[in-house]
């Protein structure tokens, strides 16, 4: 099919190249997302590095719970004597 003296096919095959171009490669598979064709450019993100044990505020909880209890356990047995 011509159109205005150019074959369709050869406007399709001229613009391809050009569409794929275009558009970026980042595509997600399975959760991860891969790079797109300008991954050398984009900005790095830094995450600084945090507590190597995770657990700080749970373990300073349960050791103030176990000194409460120790507290009560002892306050009892005094009253007991």
């Amino acid at each position: 099919m011509w159109r205005n003296g150019i074959p369709a096919s050869l406007v399709v095959a001229l613009l391809c190249p050009l569409f794929a171009t275009a558009v970026g490669c980042q595509t997600t598979v399975g959760g991860q997302a891969l790079p797109s064709a300008y991954y050398l450019k984009d900005d790095v993100q830094y995450f600084p590095a945090g507590p190597e044990f995770k657990l700080t505020q749970q373990v300073q909880a349960l050791e103030q719970y176990k000194l409460e209890q120790q507290k009560l356990k002892s306050g009892i047995d005094d009253e007991a004597q």
